[in-house]
């Protein structure tokens, strides 16, 4: 077992038993496919030829959805628009107070705004165009107006929808010139127009309204569905998987339950949420008010279209995988609360959650693995960073386990991916990934010349470091070349990422938790 500071601690391999169900499938996407396509057209058919279909959640990679539904393809919907694609066209919405706000999407640490932006970047790479894009309740705030003049300038056909008075209480209003029929109309020639957005509250049902009163004042009839996975309505109230949905949207309150409307109406029980159970009489007179149609939604859960249910074929491994990403959910907004970003309440709700569901922050498997690391780890020669000792452990998917912990010239994250990438190329503990004289010239570049303070290489710089190593030596070549293999694995660190580590686990898709320490007690991280 090597002692060097300028390669990570090794690491065995050790197997988990109860890791081994996490590679198996619960969900099966082709079906899901087949059976939403049809739901789809269906509605189409059904709204008289012309159908807005209001996407919740994520468009494109939705990770929330994979990490709860074992086998589900992140990117799944964006194969349905494909198969619908001559029969569809895209309106993406976002709310002028998100850009104002700058909002985070968590899972690629970009704001609101950049991920619109990254939207439709990908959109054009699937082969989709977005039609238009909508600044909802825009009130001049200065960042949606750089927002918007970016898009138009980059040719991109984009409109503005103010607040509407008295919304959404006041239906005579609303339903008016003074109401949605101020807001600009957004021709459309396809007989499906799907409109999303890049988080939630983005304006994505007010857009379809407006667009449909304008329809009917056209004399085009149109109607208004909504395709949202989550909670899934055709599951027990509180199975696993609508929890986990509660756990992911604590920051914004939700809360799942029995769709009153639904059960009234049809004597059977469905999920729902409740901004959707709240919003829906007001919804259904305001499509009444402008379909004059009395033969309309009767509740919620009719609004949706949803089949995922019905895809789970191994309903154990969902349940597990939906525990799990609870727990995620808790580290993560520990963590958040730990840096000002989430409110007590927040975490207390995720707390209930985990009781509700009998869990533990240690029923994630590298949980203990990492803090093992460390205590291990605390006193030894040449480890820690002014006394903190961070560890972290990353669980591969054959179950194999690489741990790694922090020293001076490395962080703890750094380590932990080193090593794993030893143990799935199989290259021996003794030899070195990096060069002892790579490892010194960065550090003295970070040192010397950009004036850092710490110069521990973080995970982004040292795989660059290892990408420059791969060129003259084939050790460090075949330890790249399995990085690709970390995607998906799970891991666990000790004390809140650098920036640096962060970005890097992300880019190297890790899922990743970690206790609410900090490494340092310095408040700005060099």
């Amino acid at each position: 077992m090597s002692n060097s500071i300028l390669d990570p601690e090794p690491s065995q391999p050790m197997r988990q038993g109860a890791f081994w169900a996490e590679t198996e499938t619960g969900f099966d996407n082709d079906q899901y496919l087949a059976e939403q396509t049809a739901a789809i057209l269906r509605r189409v058919t059904d709204s008289s030829g012309k159908l807005y279909l209001e996407f919740g959640g994520k468009l494109i990679f939705d990770y929330h959805a994979a990490r709860v539904l074992p086998g589900y393809d992140p990117n799944v919907k964006m194969r349905l628009l494909q198969r619908l694609k001559a029969d569809a066209e895209i309106i993406l919405c976002i709310y002028a107070g998100h850009i104002e706000q700058r909002k985070i999407r968590a899972d690629f640490g970009i704001t609101y705004d950049a991920d619109a932006f990254k939207l439709i970047d990908d959109l054009r790479d699937w082969g989709l165009d977005v039609s238009a894009v909508v600044i909802t309740r825009f009130q001049g705030q200065p960042a949606a107006v750089a927002f918007e003049n970016t898009l138009r300038r980059r040719g991109i056909r984009t409109v503005t929808h103010p607040p509407i008075e008295g919304y959404p209480a006041d239906v005579d209003r609303i339903v008016s010139d003074r109401g949605y029929g101020a807001n600009p109309f957004i021709e459309t020639s396809r007989p499906l127009v799907v409109v999303t957005g890049p988080g939630p509250n983005s304006g994505k049902m007010a857009t379809c309204l407006s667009q449909i009163y304008h329809e009917h004042h056209r004399g085009q009839a149109a109607g208004y569905a909504k395709f949202e996975t989550f909670p899934i309505w055709s599951l027990p109230l509180r199975h696993p998987v609508n929890v986990a949905y509660e756990a992911a949207t604590a920051d914004i309150r939700d809360f799942n339950l029995v769709d009153p409307f639904h059960l009234e109406a049809y004597g059977e029980a469905a999920v729902n949420y409740n901004r959707d159970v709240e919003s829906f009489p007001v919804l259904r007179a305001i499509l009444q008010r402008i379909t004059r149609d009395g033969r309309l939604y009767r509740s919620p859960t009719d609004m949706g279209v949803n089949r995922a249910g019905f895809a789970i074929v191994n309903d154990e491994r969902v349940r597990h995988a939906a525990l799990q990403e609870v727990i995620r959910r808790r580290f993560r907004y520990a963590c958040e609360y730990a840096m000002g970003m989430a409110d007590a309440q927040t975490v207390e709700r995720v707390e209930v959650l985990m009781k509700e569901l009998d869990a533990l922050p240690e029923q994630r498997p590298p949980v203990l693995p990492a803090r093992r690391a460390a205590e291990e780890a605390l006193g030894a020669p040449g480890k820690g960073n002014a006394g903190v000792v961070c560890g972290a452990a990353l669980l591969l998917a054959d179950g194999g386990l690489a741990t790694g912990v922090n020293s001076p010239l490395m962080h703890a994250a750094s380590s932990a991916v080193l090593n794993a990438t030893k143990i799935l190329g199989g290259i021996p503990d003794k030899l070195h990934l990096l060069s002892p004289m790579i490892i010194r010239s960065v550090a003295a570049l970070k040192q010397d010349v950009m004036q850092r303070k710490t110069v521990s290489l973080d995970l982004e710089e040292t795989l660059i470091a290892l990408a420059i190593a791969a060129t003259t030596s084939p050790t460090a070549e075949l330890a790249v070349a399995q990085l690709r293999r970390l995607r998906g694995c799970e891991m666990h660190m000790t004390h809140i990422p650098t920036p640096g580590d962060d970005t890097g686990l992300r880019r190297l898709g890790i899922n990743l938790t970690c206790d609410p320490q900090f490494s340092s007690s310095s408040l700005f991280v060099r």
